[in-house]
């Protein structure tokens, strides 16, 4: 009996090995095939924006567990700074990290995301306004209007930038006159209009110019990336508060292609990822702004000045004069403009009538005279 079931018991084995073999294989080539997508910044390696766009792709990597990945790239690896859009359109890149005002020159209105007073909004009521109000159809319909193939997600609102850097400080409009300026996106409209000579430089570029001569002051963002792009090596005095760029945004790009190509699960990752990046990018940069804003003052010596409010006013009335212009120009222009206005005309009644005076509060407990 023994003898003639050992046959029949070793061919059941042998199938249940193959099924077992069978059952496997596709679990191996799912892992075999894990998307790797390759993305390229804006920015200089040591700079928290870049910093900022490996955050992101972190997210997305640990969430998908292996079944996407995204490796991020400084600015220059594969195109320039400014050469992003069109390299993850075309799918020489898969995916970008940077800012709309760099595609300025393709459709001016696409600056408005980032340049100007945004009608008394802040930066997080601009990302409102384009998740809630309208702004995300209108990027899809630029982009679509200049045959581009990308997918964008806007994320993480930026503190107000300074008015910038500047050899001499400046207290008056008159003072602006026929500087060599470093800006991007509309403030190039906007300090034109206040008679500068404007130079749209990238980042990384910014103080090597500045250390020649070839500008006389410059803009670039916040106290982190200024300290560590070397700003207070070359000059010594920084003018704090602008309307120039007071309500900027990042910008993630895809390859929308690319992008369509991933499974359900995948997309929907990447959508949460961005959510959680710009959180986690908002509380970062009060954390480390403010600890590199110390150490310009008191490690690197640099004077920090308040933009005067005359020149504060003479931006908003510059705004004016663009915007009347590029909305004569560009019909979209005009048509994101009155996006913006009529949310703002909303949300910003409301924050003013709510939000209490922080500043109330802070001198309460750190002014002169005041006991810690």
């Amino acid at each position: 009996m023994t003898d003639n079931k050992t046959p029949r018991r070793r061919s059941l084995l042998k199938g249940a090995a193959l099924a077992a073999g069978a059952m496997s294989a596709p679990m191996v080539a799912t892992a075999q095939t894990a998307t790797t997508l390759r993305f390229q910044s804006t920015w200089p390696s040591k700079d928290i924006f870049h910093e900022y766009a490996l955050d992101f792709a972190k997210k997305v990597n640990d969430m998908a567990s292996g079944k996407l990945k995204i490796e991020v790239l400084p600015a220059g690896s594969v195109v320039p700074a400014f050469q992003l859009l069109d390299a993850v359109s075309k799918g020489t890149l898969d995916g970008g990290h940077g800012v709309i005002a760099y595609w300025y020159g393709k459709n001016s209105a696409l600056a408005l995301w980032g340049s100007g007073p945004a009608f008394g909004m802040d930066p997080n009521m601009v990302l409102a306004w384009h998740q809630y109000g309208g702004g995300k159809a209108l990027v899809e319909e630029i982009y679509k209007s200049l045959n581009l193939d990308v997918a964008s997600y806007m994320y993480g609102p930026m503190p107000t930038q300074p008015l910038g850097w500047f050899k001499k400080p400046v207290a008056k409009v008159a003072d602006m006159k026929g500087l060599k300026f470093r800006t991007v996106g509309l403030a190039v409209d906007v300090f034109t209009e206040l008679g500068t000579a404007v130079n749209p430089l990238p980042g990384g570029e910014i103080v090597p110019a500045l250390d020649r001569g070839l500008i006389d002051a410059a803009e670039f963002n916040n106290a982190s990336s200024d300290r560590v792009l070397g700003f207070p090596d070359v000059v010594k005095n920084c003018m704090l508060q602008s309307f120039h760029q007071s309500g900027e945004q990042f910008e993630i790009l895809f390859n929308k292609t690319k992008l369509n190509t991933l499974p359900a699960e995948l997309k929907s990752i990447i959508e949460y990822a961005v959510q959680a990046a710009s959180a986690d990018m908002s509380w970062k940069a009060i954390d480390r702004n403010s600890k590199d804003y110390i150490e310009l003052k008191t490690k690197d010596k640099v004077k920090f000045y308040k933009t005067p409010d005359a020149i504060l006013r003479a931006q908003l009335e510059a705004w004016d004069k663009v915007i009347a212009k590029k909305s004569a120009e560009n019909p979209l222009f005009k048509k994101v403009l009155e996006s913006q206005r009529a949310f703002a005309a909303r949300a910003g009644q409301w924050q003013n009538d709510y939000v209490v005076d922080f500043k109330m509060a802070y001198n309460h407990y750190f002014s002169k005279g005041k006991k810690a």
